[in-house]
């Protein structure tokens, strides 16, 4: 199984032939927007495959981790009313 990055430009010029690819060739596709990955596009079976088998969820489980975005900017500051 291949797993792809491509833009979000990019997915929705050639939505049709990544559908041919999830699903004949199970790729699948994580879509980004600004470099910043957003969504993945899978076939129905391979979801299917990845709630049944927990090797399968534990791996997706893995790839979503590494590509997940970091939004903690900055520090936490404290307001006043926060030390009652």
């Amino acid at each position: 199984m291949t797993t792809k990055s491509i833009s979000s430009t990019q997915a929705q010029n050639n939505f049709g032939r990544m559908l041919d690819d999830v699903t004949h060739n199970r790729t699948r596709y994580i879509i980004e927007r600004r470099g910043i990955p957003q969504a993945i596009l899978l076939s129905l079976d391979d979801f299917a495959h990845l709630l049944e088998d927990k090797q399968a969820h534990q791996q997706i489980g893995a790839i979503i981790r590494e590509i997940r975005p970091d939004y903690r900017l900055g520090r936490v500051v404290r307001s006043p009313s926060d030390s009652r």
